[in-house]
């Protein structure tokens, strides 16, 4: 499994942003290769993000050449440069 983690900044109030998360929820379910997607608003602040968990580092590639991904920073008005981390789970605590 490889797991990616997003945070990033948007011109959007977090309310606007959390319409957004559920309108394009639907996409996210249909994409070949995603377990899970955890949506994120760090507490504290005015980022969000998100946690995707996916088979392989292959379905990761494949959506990272997907309309879905490129339409992320406009579809959240982003600003700047998102925090992007690729990991490799080596090891789960629950199955």
């Amino acid at each position: 499994m490889t797991v990616q983690i997003v945070r990033f900044r948007s011109e959007m109030p977090a309310e606007e942003v959390m319409e957004i998360y559920e309108q394009r929820a639907p996409r996210y379910r249909a994409q070949d290769g995603l377990r899970q997607k955890y949506y994120l608003r760090y507490s504290g602040t005015e980022e969000h993000g998100a946690v995707y968990v996916w088979d392989s580092e292959e379905a990761l590639e494949a959506f990272r050449s997907s309309e879905l991904y490129r339409t992320i920073p406009e579809a959240y008005r982003v600003q700047g440069t998102p925090e992007i981390t690729t990991a490799e789970v080596v090891m789960t605590l629950r199955a």
